[in-house]
């Protein structure tokens, strides 16, 4: 029989402040539009998309994320109103994506050696986003969902000095570990 592989991806998750107001956009997306699906997710930022590695994998890809992290330095994230992806995609958006980038810039070397992420899975270059609908957006209501947040303002702070690995419980996603950067 095959081993069972589990479903991971790697993110930075927001504070727990800015998550509770982010989780709100995403109950009202539900209860607005029909979109659910973001909320199987903790609002974050993805680094890693969705990936499958075994469950003896774990002990060394959190090895590799430990090194990762503890080479880091925290740095803060300004989320400012709302962007979108049409024809299914809303998210807040930072005001400044770069060092989130650049973060990702830095894991892509320790990417290459964990188990389960191919080459061709690794992105050269990520948009930096927190969704709150994706999707189950239908394409014909993402009009009225986008008017109702293309001008709408939120604001917020917080500083980055970690990364998650999440991890796939079969109905949604919870955080299997967290890595702090060096001084975090």
């Amino acid at each position: 029989m095959k081993p069972v592989k589990n479903l991971y991806y790697i993110a930075i998750l927001t504070d727990p402040k800015s998550a509770e107001t982010i989780t709100g956009f995403k109950h009202e997306m539900q209860a607005r539009f029909g979109a659910k699906h973001a909320l199987k997710s903790p609002p974050h930022f993805t680094l890693q998309m969705p990936f499958r590695a075994l469950e003896t994998d774990e002990q060394h890809i959190g090895i590799l994320l430990t090194d990762f992290a503890a080479s880091q330095e925290s740095f803060m994230i300004n989320l400012n109103g709302f962007g979108c992806f049409p024809p299914r995609v809303i998210f807040v958006r930072p005001e400044n994506p770069e060092p989130v980038r650049q973060l990702h810039q830095a894991l892509k070397p320790f990417l290459r050696q964990m188990p389960g992420i191919h080459p061709s899975n690794i992105p050269d270059r990520i948009n930096p986003h927190c969704t709150i609908a994706t999707r189950d957006l239908s394409a014909d209501v993402f009009p009225q969902a986008w008017d109702a947040f293309k001008n709408r303002s939120y604001e917020a702070s917080f500083v980055v000095s970690s990364v998650a690995l999440l991890k796939h419980t079969g109905k949604l996603w919870k955080v299997h570990r967290d890595f702090h950067f060096k001084g975090g």
